[in-house]
């Protein structure tokens, strides 16, 4: 089993942007679709979006389509989630997480009975106004 490691969180002021980055170790990266999501303080998980194992296709959640584009480089074993524009509301912790198969990333926020094979321990982004 994989394990997670997110980078690339901090504080940046609005307008600004950052490059998020989940590195994986200990397992085959390319056998797992990633995603990637984010808790804001007080609020529940939810999904950003997740990419297959090839990094063929993407999905993307529809509060937050067209502002975010996650790309994988399986030879470095790594996910990413640039994120431009930085807003207030975006202020969260970051986490990816992995499973074999991309319709669980899709559906374990709002399904309780379903869980991940591998959470990140998350990366913090705030974003001051």
């Amino acid at each position: 089993q994989v394990q997670l490691v997110e980078s690339g969180g901090g504080l940046v002021q609005a307008g600004g942007s950052l490059r998020l980055s989940c590195t994986a170790s200990g397992g085959a990266f390319s056998t797992y679709a990633m995603g990637w999501f984010r808790q804001a303080p007080g609020k529940e998980r939810e999904l950003i979006g997740a990419i297959t194992k090839s990094g063929g296709s993407t999905y993307y959640a529809d509060s937050v389509k067209d502002r975010f584009t996650i790309s994988r480089d399986n030879a470095k074993n790594t996910v990413y989630l640039p994120i431009y524009s930085l807003k207030p509301e975006d202020t969260a912790v970051y986490y990816c997480g992995a499973d074999p198969i991309l319709h669980t990333l899709v559906v374990v926020t709002t399904d309780k009975d379903k869980d991940l094979d591998v959470w990140g321990q998350g990366t913090r982004v705030t974003v001051s106004s």
